[in-house]
């Protein structure tokens, strides 16, 4: 005997979830039933649900909600919503996140079953090719965002005069790639850019590595060796977390911007030196400041020019720019061709919030192109980025008995009590479940 569709039905309203279960059946179709959405998800996830049928406006958890968390677990899945309360809006939106087809209450029975058997023979995932021109970049940099095209306009302004600049922005958003920029848009861009990591050298090494020093300085000093601000002289320098430096460097870094003249460690004479200095800090330095742990009057000399570079979920439109760019890019450098990428999945990482910003989008491209050959389907999606509802139950540590116990009584009450339909859904035989039950 041919299996039966199984299709799971979703409403808080009794007489309407019975209405249709009693209808679905009638269809031929294998019926279950679910009164909130909590529910919907455990029985989604435990057992093969070829249709979902579900009320758009619910307490609580509604149906919009459910909709975009199947359209990123169960993407293959069809939805067909229900209303009693039409509007246009509501229509497109759940559309747009992945709804198969939206139904008006009241319904006739023909209604439902035209519904119905227009959704199932269509369960496959259509896949869109994203194939998007990058037009918008700026020495290397990738935005076609307003809060990019303002920062464009701010790098420009610089390109005229070496006035210090600092730049501001999370862990990840690009902070040296502006740096490059503005080095590189700028009149000195033929001489050195030269970028120091000033959390990345001990502190003890630190003023001998910025300002150089002479032989005999210091235990090991067997050579005399010119620093970082003589070897940017004519350039820029680029001190990125310069918050991590310790307020005696802070106290010869401002002299060194005053005077423009460098002293090495262990000399009594001073060099002249002409350069951009460009800082940066992903930290809140006004809180620093407050702190007595970074100094005031340093932080107005770097503060000549400020920019701040504004995280990912902040320029959303840029992402499927970037998510194009990286997916040329990389898979160009590991020899194989770009992945096709699809509507679903590209929605999906444009409503994600990116706390690595551009650093993890490029990450994650990376690891996609690595370990795919052809697609980024949405299993190759961690769950952590796709949609979650809060009201989820959380899982409870039981024995696997008392686990069967309470699916198979849970899949009863969804089947109003039928052995029959229960027992089809298990996958098991009426005398199985009998003995099961005893």
């Amino acid at each position: 005997m041919k299996q039966r569709q199984t299709i799971l039905i979703v409403d808080d309203a009794t007489d309407m979830l019975d209405l249709i279960r009693r209808n679905t059946a009638e269809m031929g179709y294998n019926p279950i039933a679910a009164s909130n959405v909590v529910d919907a998800i455990e029985v989604l996830e435990n057992t093969t649900i070829e249709l979902v049928i579900t009320d758009m406006n619910m307490p609580g958890i509604g149906g919009l909600q459910l909709v975009k968390y199947m359209s990123q677990h169960f993407p293959t899945t069809p939805i067909l919503v229900i209303t009693g309360y039409p509007d246009v809006n509501d229509a497109v939106e759940v559309m747009k996140l992945g709804a198969t087809e939206y139904l008006v209450k009241p319904f006739m029975y023909e209604e439902l079953q035209k519904s119905i058997e227009s959704i199932l023979p269509n369960t496959k995932e259509l896949e869109v090719e994203i194939n998007e021109e990058i037009e918008d970049s700026f020495h290397g940099i990738i935005g076609r965002s307003e809060p990019m095209q303002k920062l464009f306009r701010l790098i420009d302004k610089t390109k005229s005069n070496l006035a210090t600049v600092l730049i501001t922005g999370e862990s990840g958003t690009g902070k040296e790639l502006v740096a490059r920029a503005i080095h590189y848009n700028s009149k000195v861009a033929s001489a050195p850019f030269v970028p120091v990591n000033c959390g990345a050298i001990p502190e003890q090494l630190l003023e001998s590595e910025l300002f150089g020093h002479v032989k005999g300085a210091f235990t090991g000093a067997i050579n005399t060796r010119a620093g970082f601000f003589q070897a940017a002289n004519g350039g820029t320098l680029f001190l990125d977390e310069i918050t991590n430096t310790s307020l005696g460097i802070q106290a010869k870094l401002l002299r060194v911007i005053q005077e423009r003249e460098v002293t090495m460690l262990g000399d009594t004479k001073s060099q002249k030196v002409n350069l951009r200095l460009v800082s940066a800090s992903n930290t809140n330095i006004d809180d620093l400041i407050s702190e007595d742990r970074f100094r005031e009057d340093l932080f107005y000399r770097l503060n000549v020019i400020s920019i701040h570079i504004p995280p990912l979920r902040d320029r959303k439109e840029d992402i499927s720019l970037l998510v194009h760019f990286f997916n040329e890019k990389l898979s160009r450098e590991n020899k194989k061709s770009p992945l096709k990428i699809t509507k679903p999945i590209l929605k999906l990482l444009e409503d994600y919030s990116w706390p690595g910003n551009v650093r993890e989008l490029e990450n994650f491209i990376h690891r996609m192109v690595v370990l795919n050959d052809s697609k980024i389907g949405m299993d190759d999606i961690p769950d952590h980025m796709k949609f979650k509802i809060n009201g989820k139950k959380s899982e409870e540590l039981t024995s696997l008995a008392e686990a069967e116990r309470r699916y198979i009584l849970k899949v009863l009450e969804a089947t109003n009590n039928n052995k029959t339909k229960a027992a089809e859904i298990l996958k098991i035989d009426r005398k199985t479940l009998r003995s099961k039950l005893q």
